[in-house]
């Protein structure tokens, strides 16, 4: 007996159980890697710094090797290693002197905070221009943003976040780096300020202090900017090229034969028409945003699940906590990728059903 499902319902099932094989796969890749080095190496990974490395004692190794499963077969100490994960330890970190889950998790809002804030910029921002920009091609705007997406998608965020540095922190100082500055976090610590999220802007709302807002909003300028420029004109120059495509379409001159403002034409029809192919190019504008907000983080110092790996590669590499680092990261993205997929196939059908022709 067959059981009657909607093509909604079928393309989720099908994407959680594509997700699910694709972290088993990424994991064993993962994993794979570090069986690359000997027991003996890999057991010397999970000393402290400083508490024994090479001058450790053959016996204390050979304990750490039967602790940890080193000398089994792959498949064991792949089972091993998962175990770890599902019940939620991820594995001691040496260096973290910690279970490595709870220190991402811990890490994980001021991640979230710079993303959100990434987003919430790129995505309106690349729309809105992209749109402007294509409905009056050749026009001074349409000159103005070609010339900011070109500088966008050419600038390197390494070299672009050095500029606004060198700008806005040292020359102007009107923007610091770190996420916020020693007076502010003093006088957060003296007043009992709580954190209900660990976004810091958020909580500063929800304690009604508008001042510690404002100096967690000034400290997001340059990551945030640094962030969404690249994605931004990724964004924005794909919307601008669909919308030119878009405006020579019948629906556009019958609107236009009806009497439609131009205001309505772009903001009513032209976006609807353009908002389901453009939600591909945002997924994967996110995702990238994802990966390469640990970069960001390093250089404005903003203490996210970058300082993770950060710390656990200082002197001597620490297994767990690299592994996590990795895991963590692929389970972020996948995550992500999974609620835009979601979103899509909601408002555009055509989306779940090509997904269920294939």
């Amino acid at each position: 007996m067959r059981i009657a499902m909607s093509p909604f319902l079928q393309f989720l099932i099908r994407r959680f159980f594509s997700v699910f094989i694709s972290l088993i796969i990424i994991t064993m890749v993962l994993y794979a890697g570090m069986m690359l080095t000997p027991p003996e190496a890999r057991a010397r990974l999970y000393l402290p710094p400083g508490k024994g490395g090479e001058r450790a004692s053959e016996a204390f190794v050979n304990s750490l090797i039967n602790q940890y499963h080193l000398d089994e077969p792959y498949l064991v100490q792949y089972t091993y290693w998962v175990r770890s994960l599902v019940t939620g330890s991820w594995g001691y970190s040496p260096t973290l002197r910690a279970d490595v889950l709870p220190e991402l998790i811990r890490r994980t809002p001021a991640t979230l905070e710079l993303a959100f804030y990434s987003l919430l910029l790129l995505i309106p921002l690349g729309i809105a221009s992209g749109l402007v920009a294509g409905w009056h091609p050749g026009r001074p705007f349409d000159g103005l943003f070609r010339s900011a997406a070109f500088f966008g998608t050419s600038m390197p965020p390494f070299i672009f976040s050095m500029i606004l540095i060198s700008v806005f922190y040292i020359q102007l100082g009107w923007f610091a780096p770190g996420r916020m500055d020693v007076l502010t976090d003093l006088e957060m610590t003296r007043s009992g300020f709580v954190e209900f999220t660990g976004f810091l802007t958020f909580d500063s709302l929800l304690n009604l202090r508008f001042d510690i807002f404002l100096v967690a909003l000034r400290h997001l300028v340059m990551p945030v900017v640094t962030l969404s420029m690249f994605h931004w004109a990724t964004l924005g120059r794909i919307t601008r090229a669909t919308i030119i495509t878009q405006r020579g379409k019948e629906y556009i001159t019958a609107a236009r034969a009806r009497g439609v403002s131009e205001r309505k034409l772009v903001w009513r029809h032209a976006l609807r028409a353009i908002l389901a192919p453009t939600l591909t190019t945002m997924a994967f504008s996110a995702a990238s945003v994802v990966t390469s907000i640990f970069v960001v983080e390093i250089i404005f110092g903003l203490t996210g699940v970058s300082d993770v790996i950060v710390i656990a590669m200082q002197s001597t590499p620490d297994a767990p906590a690299t592994l996590g680092f990795a895991v963590y990261s692929v389970i972020m993205v996948m995550s992500l990728m999974l609620i835009l997929d979601i979103v899509q196939a909601a408002l555009d059908p055509r989306v779940r059903e090509e997904s269920l022709k294939s």
